[in-house]
Parts: C-alpha cells; structure tokens; sequence
C-alpha cells in the first residue's frame, strides 16, 4: 500500500495536474488587484499566445511538423467570427466554433498534398500559401480588403462578448482558452496520439514499420492545431474590434505563434506557456515604451534569446529546469546507490 501510495506521488502525470490547478488558481487571482489597462492587455496577450504557441505545438511539437503559416488559420478564424456577427448578427462565441471548423478543414484541405512534402520543402510551402492568402485577402473588397473591418459596439454583453471600458471579462476568457489547450495538450501527451505523434517526428520509417498511420497522424494534428488557432483568432477579433490582413494574417503572428514553443520546448506541456510568459511581455513592452522608433527591437531582442538557448539547452527553458532539477537529485542520492550492479 506504502509503495502505491509513493508512486502515485511520484506520478509526472499526476504532478502536472496538480501543478496546472495551482498555476490556475493563481491566474484566476491574478488580475483582482492589477488596476493598470496596460498590465491586463499584455497578460490577455500572453495567455492568449500560450494557447496559440500550445496548438502550434501540437502539430510542431509532437508531431514534428514545422509550420510557418499558422497565421493563415488564425486569420480565417478572425475573419468568419467577424463578418458572421457584421453581417448576420452571430454571437461571437458561434463565431468561434465556426471559424475554428473552417479553419480545421482548409488545414486538411492543404494538407492533402502539402504533407507530402518533407523537411524544408513542407516548411517553405506554408509560408507560400499564407503569403498568398494575406495578397488575396488584401485584394478582396467583400472581406474590407487593406481596410479591414470595424466590429460594431452593440453594448456590454458576455452573449456578444463586448465590453466597452472593462478588460477583465477578456481576460477571463484568454485564461479558459489556454487552459482548455493545456488540457487537449495534456491528454494527447500522455495518450495513445501522443505515443504516435512522437513516433512519426522521431522516425517516420520506424513508426510506419510499427503500424503507424504516418499520414493520418499529420492530418490529425493539423486539424487539431487549426481549429484551436482558429479559436483564437475569433478571440481577438472581438479583443480588438478591429481586422485587417496584416493585423491577422502576417508573418510575424506565425512566428509569435512558433517562438514561444521553441523557447519553452519543443514536443512538451508547459514549454508553449513558459516562452509566452517570457517573450510576449517582452514584445509588448518594448512596443509600448520605445514606440515606433524601436520597431522589431522586440523580434531582436528575444531572437538574441532564442539564439542563446539553442546554443545552450536546444531542449528549451522546460530542459534546462529538468537538468537543474536532476542535478539536485544526484547531488543528494548517496555515491554508492548511484552504481549500477553489473
């Protein structure tokens, strides 16, 4: 009984459950004493990047897709919650489902053939067909074109999910979104997806040889990862009440969408979350006290970051706390228990 009792102790699973109901309880607290706008808009965005950087990560991580044109989804969720509520009245939160559904089935539709691709190849082709969306949506009048879209203020309402003057219901609402992600990610880690996923990006070929449906695989995380960014892109849609192509469909929102994870670590729970925390403030911050003048001094400073965390630990933020913490381990156990009897 002693030694069950110890294991699940000891259980990582169940350790990081307990660990995400903590850092929950934290950030539903979090914002009752911060009365400063500027302070919530960036935590929204944070929370709001860890969810998108969490469905990147799906498809980037576990599966070892590496994909640029994540905007591409993001975008298309923004524009359909959009020009559903502008011009048929729906509720944003419809808009949500149905703009992550869109976005789910383009990703199959261009996965089709795209997934054919291997390596560089595949990475270049997202950029390719993002870049392509971006020129035709700049170029289409129904969708506004390079003017965008205003959404219209039909008064404070959690049905609407408008709010004129408070930031807090956004926020609340950034904070169900990446923790609904934490929870997908949670459960196709320790599933047989997961299992699956981590064996198509380790070795296709060995993968394949064991049964594994290669191509299903892919399809299957791709449709995951962009209904989740499609989600996300309706979010901020309503966050901002305001749309444009660039504003939803450039390149650098793919890449806000990749750093965190790379940052963090690549194919793990917390890493989309900890590289949030760590270069979304960063970006926001340099924007808002260096202003224009110091236009993509944001990108430079946590690519510099990046860069030095590659060098270092290519396993991210979440490996190198794993090493410290194994240190402390070995610095504790007994020289003698540690040799291995032959």
């Amino acid at each position: 009984m002693a030694n069950s009792n110890l294991a699940g102790v000891l259980n990582p699973r169940r350790r990081h459950l307990a660990a995400g109901a903590v850092l929950m309880v934290f950030l539903l607290l979090l914002p009752l004493g911060i009365s400063s706008v500027t302070i919530l808009n960036i935590l929204i965005l944070t929370l709001l990047y860890a969810g998108l950087s969490q469905a990147w990560n799906i498809l980037g991580g576990y599966c070892g897709q590496i994909s640029l044109g994540n905007a591409l989804y993001f975008g298309i969720g923004a524009y359909t919650s959009t020009l559903l509520l502008t011009h048929l009245g729906a509720s944003p939160w419809f808009g949500m489902v149905f703009g992550g559904s869109l976005a789910a089935a383009l990703a199959l539709l261009i996965g089709w053939p795209l997934f054919r691709l291997k390596g560089h190849y595949f990475v270049i082709a997202t950029i390719v067909i993002a870049e392509g969306a971006l020129l035709l949506f700049q170029s289409w009048p129904w969708v506004g074109g390079t003017l965008g879209i205003y959404i219209p203020f039909l008064g404070d309402s959690w049905v609407m999910l408008q709010f004129q003057t408070a930031k807090l219901p956004f926020y609340y609402v950034a904070l169900g979104y990446a923790a609904i992600l934490w929870l997908v990610t949670y459960t196709i880690d320790g599933g047989r997806l997961g299992h699956y996923w981590r064996a198509v990006k380790d070795n296709a070929d060995a993968a394949q040889s064991l049964g594994v449906g290669i191509f299903a695989s892919k399809m299957q995380a791709v449709a995951i990862s962009a209904f989740f960014t499609g989600v996300g892109g309706a979010f901020y849609a309503q966050f901002v009440s305001y749309i444009d192509p660039e504003s939803v469909m450039n390149f650098q929102i793919s890449l806000l969408m990749t750093l965190p994870a790379v940052l963090g670590g690549l194919g793990t729970l917390w890493g989309p979350i900890v590289g949030a925390a760590v270069l979304i403030p960063i970006s926001e911050l340099t924007r808002s006290y260096i202003g224009g003048s110091g236009q993509g001094l944001d990108l430079i400073f946590y690519g510099s970051i990046i860069m030095v965390i590659a060098l270092v630990k290519p396993e991210g933020i979440v490996g190198l706390w794993a090493d410290i913490k194994r240190r402390r381990i070995l610095s504790r156990t007994p020289l003698a228990s540690r040799k291995v009897a032959p």
